[in-house]
């Protein structure tokens, strides 16, 4: 009933939300940012230019889609787009017509089935069209998620769309109810918000609080709400912490995930990767080669630590974080020089290398990295830099990785019906490589729509070349990871029940 709508109650909410200055920054220059990209792309497409796929390549398409499409890799879209049939159906999508709602549902209803198949189900496959429409405009097309308009609805008591609505019945659902907040606001005395992308990112703006984030994160990522909680604790003892383990356990994906839930924003994270030729100049400051009317030269440049710094500087009240990729790729000393003593002493000023200007950390910028260590080749981090982070174990034999593949598949029966033995297979195989530094991560098979031959191809061209490397001098123990071997033991042993499997388990 219309009287059960609690809007005073959230307005309350909506305007020390508008009072904090959070919304253009935060919400709105993200989504702007993008939505000129997709114009771009769309313009493209309707015009039939060959390399209308290059905008891909554009930095803000790279930074915002993945994270608003609801994938971190952009890769499953970048391969569709270069398809044939997507251009027919981006076509379809995005052609001229009257913008109505209910247009805007049969566009929806045409093209969902020509999605990518990574995406299954309405309020999955809904979230990326509602970015590629953004390319209609923005302010009546905006983003959508189907985490942030449920929890708005249940804070009104407004009503829920249909049960067994597909996607286009999702956001037609969604602009309705925008519709309906603006008119409310204007009622109320608001001039914010004026348009459907306004009020779609005070929505998401007046959202839980990070406790409650954290919670829903950790269920999105199937990994325990106390882990993350953990993380949090440690970020803010020490505002650094490093995630370490083999390759394939998801230490990079959970870093930026949980980095952005912790900002509240993509735009406050940052992130960086380490190799060998890396240097201080790229990652602190430094002289780059530069034109100067015509002439030669050189000009002192900021690098992403610096640039990440000022940022943080700005909004002292909000956290920002800097994801360092591989870690250990890189000669730390020489990267890091004097960022040793700041990285401890947060607040404190010294002079950097190329500037007279006294530089300190501010407090509010956290540093996180990832460390692989099964490379041999990797240096090992000195005790200096060990003593400034805290670690975090992301090993397959120990939470928070510990039983994540068999959570996935169960997750994901309906799309890989009968393939939970994978995990069996995964876990029987670390038990017999018997080094946990080096141990098989779940992440070669979080795939979409896995089945035996997919698996059988994972197995062959990227686990047994890595563990050929690794039993380098032990040729003979390749026959132990036959798949095959493995799958039949794995099945042997639920036959005889718990309890029957080696001591090393």
């Amino acid at each position: 009933m219309e009287e059960a709508y609690r809007w005073d109650d959230y307005f309350e909410r909506v305007q020390k939300y508008l009072d904090s200055g959070r919304l253009d920054p935060e919400e709105l220059a993200p989504k702007r940012a993008l939505e000129r990209v997709l114009e771009e792309m769309r313009a493209a497409v309707l015009a039939g230019k060959r390399d209308w796929a290059d905008v891909m390549k554009k930095k803000d398409f790279r930074l915002y889609f993945p994270i608003y499409s609801g994938t971190v890799d952009e890769g499953h879209w970048r391969k569709w787009f270069l398809e044939d049939p997507s251009r027919d159906a981006l076509h379809q999508l995005w052609a001229a017509g009257d913008g109505s709602i209910e247009e805007t549902a049969d566009r929806i209803r045409a093209f969902a089935p020509r999605m990518p198949a990574k995406f299954k189900g309405a309020g999955v496959r809904m979230r990326p069209i509602s970015v590629l429409l953004m390319a209609l405009g923005a302010e009546r097309h905006p983003p959508f998620m189907t985490t942030k308009f449920k929890e708005t609805y249940e804070d009104l008591r407004y009503p829920f769309p249909r049960e067994g609505a597909d996607a286009a019945d999702l956001y037609k659902h969604a602009l309705e109810f925008l519709d309906r907040f603006i008119k409310e606001a204007r009622e109320r005395g608001f001039e914010c918000p004026s348009n459907r992308l306004e009020a779609q990112s005070v929505v998401w703006g007046v959202a839980k609080p990070p406790s409650e984030l954290l919670q829903e994160l950790a269920a999105e990522l199937l990994l325990d709400a106390g882990f993350l909680r953990e993380v949090e604790k440690l970020l803010d003892d020490k505002r650094q912490v490093i995630f370490q383990g083999p390759p394939g356990t998801g230490k990079t994906f959970v870093a930026r995930e949980l980095a952005v839930c912790l900002a509240g924003s993509p735009e406050r994270v940052r992130i960086v990767q380490f190799h060998p030729s890396f240097a201080y100049e790229d990652f602190v400051q430094g002289y780059r080669p530069t034109l100067r009317a015509g002439q030669p030269g050189f000009e002192l440049r900021n690098g992403p630590l610096l640039e990440a710094a000022e940022r943080a500087r700005d909004e002292p009240d909000a956290k920002h974080f800097l994801i360092i990729d591989e870690i250990n790729r890189g000669n730390l000393a020489k990267v890091f020089g004097e960022l040793y003593f700041l990285l401890e002493y947060r607040g404190e000023e010294m002079r950097l290398q190329y500037s007279d200007e006294p530089f300190s950390l501010p407090v509010n910028l956290h540093v996180v990295g990832t460390m692989n260590t099964a490379d041999r080749s990797i240096a090992l981090v000195d005790l200096a830099l060990r003593r400034r982070f805290h670690f975090v174990e992301f090993h397959p034999d120990q939470p928070p990785v510990q039983g994540l593949l068999k959570r996935w598949l169960e997750k994901e029966k309906k799309n890989a019906p009968g393939m939970t033995w994978v995990a069996d297979v995964v876990d029987r195989a670390n038990r017999e490589l018997n080094d946990r530094q080096a141990a098989i991560g779940p992440s070669y098979f979080m795939k979409p729509d896995l089945d035996d031959e997919t698996v059988r191809l994972i197995w062959k061209h990227n686990v047994l070349p890595y563990l050929e490397e690794r039993l380098a001098g032990e040729h003979d123990r390749l026959r132990d990871f036959d798949l095959d071997r493995l799958r039949r033991a794995a099945e042997e042993k639920q036959e005889d029940g718990p309890g029957s499997d080696d001591a090393n388990r």
